[in-house]
């Protein structure tokens, strides 16, 4: 505490967290009823926070954690562009500092408040269709970064108020589907707007300096509750290991939990290379952000979720392994899967230490499709992007939901009634995959079947995991099923499409993505409950 100034009790702490959560999710709102794509404006696909001076995040919407954690990194990449001015917005996507994987555009705008410098910051982070690259969707089987599109470094976007039509114009420009990506980026530009005008209101009615000393107290107050959670878990080392599906023998991620009296240390020492294969490598920012988020599940609903609560959490990530690759490695499916599996592996860990406690395995992928082509009926190129559910593992006290989107994403599903009003395929299948969880006393949720039928040729991306190695059961709760992602020809022919593929299809064709449950937890004598 500040000498001589009064301390900051827990009602002023609790109206600070949630005036500053509200600036997030109303910034949060703004962006997903202003998007152009299905995938923002349907999906959500998309996060908002809020920072301090040094680009400290202070609080955050309850938006995806992938997103979330990596993004302070991405907004203390941008202040090296300082010094700034009103109005001003910056951008970057680059995966190597702080951004996720290339579709994934973040922009930060400096608060002023009528201050000489920043008094702090708003970002948002929003996953766009199509940012170029070698395949529709920027998420193809690449082998390196420049193929999955156009990469940005920090740049300005608006300068003093005033946009740089030639960096807007270079980002759209890139992308198969410019109208649509000009559209979603001024729904960025607006929220961010927005929320510079939330957070100076909240200075002018504060103070600018009882503000800062509020950022400080929240990153202060969520150190404290991480430090406290802990604390109740027992001390020792825990060792997890999972694999990716590359290869016969799989990719390994390998984990060693240390927990200390008041601080965890995510030891990935034994870890697998980065790979040349399948866009898997993850950057040190998304595989942060899972650990982050397995910690922060451990304290209650009602804990904070700012940067402070990073503050106990330690790391070993061996450099130009899986789990913290480096350019020029593909990174896309790293950001969707392996953060996945990485989530897995640190729950998997803490299992051992709070065996009453962790869930079983969710379904562990997030089932990437991306679609895109020239749509002759509407003569407009397009590019398609979405996520599919599964089912979320089953754990000590609850069975697991049937189709939810679980752990590193946190996005809704896009309702089939969506895609025909703007894209030339539809969805004529969609209901739950039974008996794909687990079974144990508490059974794992069932996944999904998605069946989307094309109208027009396109070229079909699918980056998925789980498609031999199953979800894993806990206390002896059965594995799910794995996924399987399947092409019926119009002529009749099946085709196996494995985990990853990328396909071109005709008219009439038809692609059925199955997708995994979760796993059970505890013994079942009766198997699976009907």
């Amino acid at each position: 505490m500040t000498a001589g100034l009064p301390k900051i009790g827990p009602s002023d702490l609790a109206i600070a967290e949630a005036a500053l959560t509200s600036v997030a999710e109303e910034m949060g709102e703004a962006l997903g009823r202003t998007a152009y794509s299905p995938n923002i404006k349907e999906r959500r696909d998309f996060s908002c926070a809020v920072f301090d001076a040094a680009g400290q995040m202070v609080a955050q919407a309850a938006h995806m954690p992938v997103h979330l954690g990596a993004m302070p990194t991405a907004v203390r990449a941008v202040m090296d562009l300082a010094p700034f001015a009103p109005g001003d917005v910056l951008a970057l996507n680059d995966p190597f500092l702080g951004g996720t994987h290339l579709p994934d555009l973040t922009t930060v705008a400096p608060v002023f408040a009528g201050q000489p410098e920043p008094i702090g910051y708003v970002a948002t982070r929003a996953h766009h269709a199509d940012i170029g690259g070698m395949a529709p969707g920027s998420m193809p089987v690449a082998r390196e970064l420049l193929q999955e599109g156009l990469v940005i470094p920090p740049v300005r976007l608006i300068r003093a108020g005033e946009p740089e039509e030639s960096a807007i114009a270079l980002i759209v420009r890139n992308s198969r589907a410019p109208d649509e990506r000009r559209g979603d980026l001024r729904a960025q530009l607006a929220s961010a707007a927005l929320g510079e005008r939330r957070l100076e209101a909240l200075a002018e009615r504060l103070g600018v300096e009882p503000l800062a000393r509020r950022f400080g107290a929240l990153l202060d107050h969520g150190e404290r509750i991480i430090r406290a959670v802990v604390r109740e878990v027992p001390e020792g080392r825990y060792l997890f290991e999972d694999r990716l599906e590359v290869g016969a023998e799989g990719l390994a991620i390998r984990l060693a939990l240390e927990v200390e009296p008041e601080s965890v240390h995510f030891d990935f020492t034994g870890t697998d290379p980065e790979t040349d294969q399948a866009s898997l490598n993850a950057v040190a920012a998304v595989t942060r952000s899972a650990c982050y988020y397995a910690v922060r599940c451990l304290a209650g609903a009602d804990a904070p979720a700012n940067e402070g609560c990073y503050r106990p959490v330690r790391f070993t990530l061996p450099e130009r392994s899986v789990v913290a690759a480096g350019p020029p490695r593909a990174v896309s499916a790293g950001n969707v899967e392996t953060s996945q599996r990485i989530t897995d592996i640190a729950l998997g860990a803490l299992a051992q230490a709070l065996p009453d406690r962790i869930p079983a395995a969710s379904s562990g992928t997030m089932n990437n499709i991306t679609i895109g082509g020239f749509d002759s009926a509407r003569d407009r190129p397009y590019a398609y992007y979405e996520t599919i559910a599964g089912g979320a593992g089953g754990g000590p006290d609850r069975d697991g939901r049937f189709a939810v989107h679980t752990h590193m994403t946190n996005t809704m599903n896009t309702p089939v009634e969506a895609l025909p009003l703007a894209y030339p395929f539809t969805v004529e299948r969609y209901e739950i995959r039974p008996g794909s969880g687990g079974a144990g006393a508490h059974p794992g949720g069932d996944g999904l079947v998605r069946e989307y039928v094309f109208h027009d040729r396109a070229t079909v991306t699918l980056v998925s995991e789980r498609r031999r190695f199953a979800p894993w059961g806990l206390a002896g709760g059965e594995d799910a099923t794995p996924g399987r992602n399947t092409l019926i020809r119009d002529g009749g022919t099946v085709e196996d499409l494995g985990a990853r593929a990328e396909v071109d299809v005709e008219a009439g064709d038809r692609l059925r993505v199955e997708t995994p449950g979760g796993g059970g937890w505890g013994r079942s004598s009766s198997g699976r409950p009907s």
